[in-house]
């Protein structure tokens, strides 16, 4: 019953398959706004859940445009090639993050990150 408004970035995990495309799976996740962080309010809905994710040292690369998937694989591609072999990071997944709402036309980040292990 709390409208809490639309926080940034907004994230998706997604889970690569072998040839780097995604697999169906995904986990879209939103900030809870900072007044409701010590005491967020319970989900009406079952399959919303409540998670805090732990502080966390990533690799990113940002880019414009409306993203698609395809932008999004792309670049985790890139990303991939730029760190090489040296460095260490989850193969398993990564993010895919959006920090504009769909009406801003111009100027729109977004970004992939990859997790260090």
């Amino acid at each position: 019953g709390v409208g809490m408004g639309m926080t940034a970035p907004v994230s998706i995990t997604a889970f690569p398959a072998e040839d780097g495309s995604l697999q169906q799976k995904v986990k879209v996740s939103l900030r809870i706004p900072s007044q409701y962080q010590a005491n967020p309010p319970c989900p009406s809905d079952e399959s919303i859940k409540i998670e805090e994710r732990q502080g966390m040292t990533i690799y990113s690369t940002q880019f414009g445009g409306y993203a698609k998937e395809v932008d999004y694989v792309n670049y985790a591609a890139k990303l991939k090639s730029a760190l090489g072999s040296e460095a260490a990071f989850r193969k398993d997944f990564y993010f895919c993050s959006g920090y504009d709402p769909p009406m801003k036309p111009y100027g729109r980040r977004n970004e992939v990150w990859f997790v260090k292990e």
